[in-house]
């Protein structure tokens, strides 16, 4: 029997929020950049923008997803579909760097591509209440398939629409605006999907089970959930220098290439980066969660020192696809690791904890990478900082959970 047979209505509802959110977060991460420079934003001011964007939407995972189980799945994810709606429409809409600066730290933005806000961690939460334990490797692979497909044509659309609407005689930050009208009607349409979840989806009694001496929701899974977060917080920080943004900014800088172009580009790379993902749980079953996460991770960053190396764009581009071809199998094994060990009425919480450390870790790091953009000296850097600090998280990781039974 396929594993798919297992899928009820609120997994394929789930699925389906996955690709709407990524697609948007896509198409935004191309042409994010270019339409707060058309704005008249500096670099170091769209890298001090970002960095409180992620600093706001840590405040709002942890916020969301450490009162998720106990008062909602569905209201918070709802609620965190309008926050990203309504940040939306405040970015498409004012030109006042205070209001944006406002509107991207309460509101939910992605700037890189990636998951945002609460909705992974309280999706994985659910997917993970409601399948069997034995497929939620196999579950959060093709969810992280999903997402990586979503984001590769939101990417390519991003690219394309710009150009589209300048067509047409209008100027090339009506374009941009366009990009960003889709992603806040983006978050309006997860509102409707995230308020169709049933009672399944929710957990009953929690507050009965969850017992006293909680922090941030969790009790018997405190020390690994903390250990876990502290080392993603050092992949993100490194991931940080590269968001997606970024890295098509560089290209931009480096190459010349212009926004359709790069849409292009970081469609083939999140093509790729799915596929990488569902391999993992083949890979998973044969050689163990942990071994997969460290030595699919240990090349690919590997390979993101080697970019900014390359002497033409043909073999940049080449190396960021090798790189995000197998740059992706860590998550859904790291995502199912850390379902397996947390209780299901600590699960959103955990993963709120461990996304929030992501993108803490993370909020610091585009800031720094613009001031690095801006200087023209140090272009390159960023690749050469990322894939430094994820070498020193793999072999952290793997030397603290070795000993660790999955």
């Amino acid at each position: 029997m396929s594993w798919t047979s297992t899928l009820t209505r609120d997994a394929w509802r789930l699925f389906a929020t996955r690709f709407v959110r990524l697609f948007a977060y896509g198409a935004l991460s191309v042409v994010l950049v270019f339409y707060l420079t058309g704005l008249g934003l500096s670099e170091s001011q769209t890298g001090f923008l970002f960095t409180l964007i992620l600093a706001g939407d840590t405040v709002i995972t942890l916020l969301l997803t450490n009162v998720a189980d106990r008062y909602g799945r569905r209201r918070v994810l709802v609620t965190g579909a309008l926050l990203m709606a309504a940040a939306g429409l405040a970015f498409a809409f004012t030109r006042n760097f205070v209001f944006l600066l406002i509107a991207g730290t309460i509101g939910v933005v992605s700037p890189s591509g990636n998951e945002v806000g609460p909705f992974l961690s309280v999706e994985q939460a659910v997917l993970a209440h409601v399948l069997p334990a034995s497929n939620r490797t196999a579950a959060f692979a093709w969810h992280s398939l999903i997402g990586s497909f979503a984001t590769a044509l939101g990417s390519l659309f991003g690219g394309l629409v710009p150009g589209i609407v300048e067509s047409a005689h209008a100027a090339p930050l009506a374009g941009y605006r366009a990009v960003v009208l889709l992603y806040a009607a983006g978050g309006v349409l997860l509102a409707a999907i995230f308020g169709r979840l049933s009672p399944d989806a929710e957990v009953k009694d929690v507050g009965a089970r969850t017992g006293a001496g909680a922090l941030l929701g969790l009790t018997h899974s405190r020390a690994v959930v903390f250990k876990l977060a502290a080392l993603m917080g050092i992949d993100a920080f490194g991931g940080g220098f590269v968001v997606q943004s970024m890295a098509a900014y560089w290209f931009y800088l480096r190459f010349g290439v212009n926004p359709a172009a790069l849409g292009g580009i970081f469609f083939g790379a999140n093509l790729f980066a799915g596929i990488s993902a569902l391999l993992a749980s083949r890979l998973a079953a044969r050689f163990g969660l942990l071994n997969t996460m460290v030595f699919t991770h240990l090349p690919s960053n590997i390979l993101l020192i080697l970019v900014p190396l390359m002497p033409s764009l043909p073999l940049a581009i080449g190396v960021l696809l090798a790189r995000f071809s197998i740059s992706q199998m860590d998550v859904p094994t790291r995502q199912s690791y850390l379902m397996a060990v947390v209780r299901p009425e600590e699960r959103s919480a955990a993963a709120g904890i461990t996304a929030v450390a992501r993108t803490t870790g993370a909020a610091l790091a585009p800031w720094l990478a613009g001031l690095m953009f801006a200087s023209g000296t140090f272009v390159d850097a960023p690749f050469y900082i990322a894939g430094a600090l994820k070498i020193v998280y793999d072999l952290v990781l793997y030397r603290a959970f070795v000993n660790i039974k999955e």
